[in-house]
């Protein structure tokens, strides 16, 4: 007998949950999360997940109680004997803390991969991460897709000719030139030195972008300093129109009010974080990787080849 499969969502993400639920063709499963007067978080499931292969979809972006919140539905699901737990982490925060790279130093990212292990995973799905090393950091299976496919199918929507794929950064080169050969498009690079954290200064660009249109691809906007200042810089050596796409909208600080500023045409990202609860953008369109995460989850449960969807 096929065993069943459940899926639980936290607060951090309810929409996206929502429409990965409606992929499967199945209910989210009941579970309640509240907060006692003093803050502290509640979990419980209403429902039996005994010999059920759960799995709880709850992104780690700010505030850090979304992180405890998955925990704690990890360390429920585990002790009312569910068969398998996986973490499905469609953000993984904390990863941009993944070496020691200054004296005295977390290493931000090792720490929560031990804190979901601990908490009763079995097994991670996430998306994207910022430093691919992380994978390492588990000590049980991690399935790290990449929303590669669904910022393909918007970049060929806009129907743009002759168009240059470039990353904000040198960081980003792997990614960008992937996508680059999928759209059969060229690569030109970005020149950038970092002057202090969350900033950075763009130099010059590295190959031929001047009258042509711009396709800017990263795994996520933070500040919005890099991606902005690479579109200063792209404009200032003959860019036509420039359009943005990045898997995670982290959006700190001032970042939608530099996006605006900016001269992009329009920014693709994807629902990895809630947009809903951020302030409005005139300029962005949302990219749904329910699906996506739906056919992984689908595959995971079946026991079967989840690189399929890295094609």
């Amino acid at each position: 007998m096929e065993q069943e499969l459940k899926i639980f969502s936290g607060t951090a993400n309810r929409p996206l949950a929502d429409q990965i639920a409606a992929y499967l063709d199945i209910a989210l499963g009941d579970v309640e999360v509240s907060q006692f007067e003093d803050g502290e978080t509640f979990v419980k499931f209403n429902e039996n997940v005994r010999g059920v292969d759960v799995f709880i979809i709850q992104p780690t972006d700010s505030p850090a109680s979304n992180m405890l919140e998955l925990l704690l539905m990890l360390d429920a699901a585990k002790r009312a004997s569910a068969k398998r737990v996986t973490a499905v982490i469609p953000y993984f925060g904390y990863a941009r803390q993944d070496r020691k790279d200054q004296p005295r130093v977390s290493i931000a990212a090792k720490l929560v991969a031990n804190l979901i292990t601990t908490a009763g995973a079995d097994r991670v799905l996430t998306m994207d991460l910022h430093a691919s090393q992380i994978q390492g950091f588990f000590d049980i299976p991690m399935d790290h897709l990449f929303a590669a496919p669904v910022i393909k199918q918007y970049f060929e929507s806009l129907k743009v000719e002759d168009a240059v794929v470039v990353p904000p950064d040198l960081g980003g080169t792997k990614m960008a030139r992937s996508l680059a050969a999928k759209l059969d498009l060229t690569l030109a690079l970005i020149d950038k030195r970092r002057t202090g954290p969350d900033r950075s200064e763009a130099l010059n660009v590295i190959g031929d972008v001047e009258g042509r249109q711009v396709f800017i691809v990263d795994d996520l906007i933070s500040t919005a300093g890099t991606v902005c200042e690479a579109a200063r810089v792209l404009k200032e050596s003959g860019a036509g129109r420039i359009y943005m796409a990045a898997t995670h909208a982290v959006f700190s600080g001032n970042a939608l009010e530099r996006l605006n500023e900016a001269p992009f045409e329009e920014v693709g990202i994807t629902n990895t974080i809630q947009i809903a609860r951020r302030p409005p953008f005139r300029k962005i369109r949302i990219l749904s990787v329910a699906e996506l995460l739906g056919e992984a989850i689908l595959r995971i449960h079946r026991s079967e080849s989840v690189s399929i969807l890295f094609e």
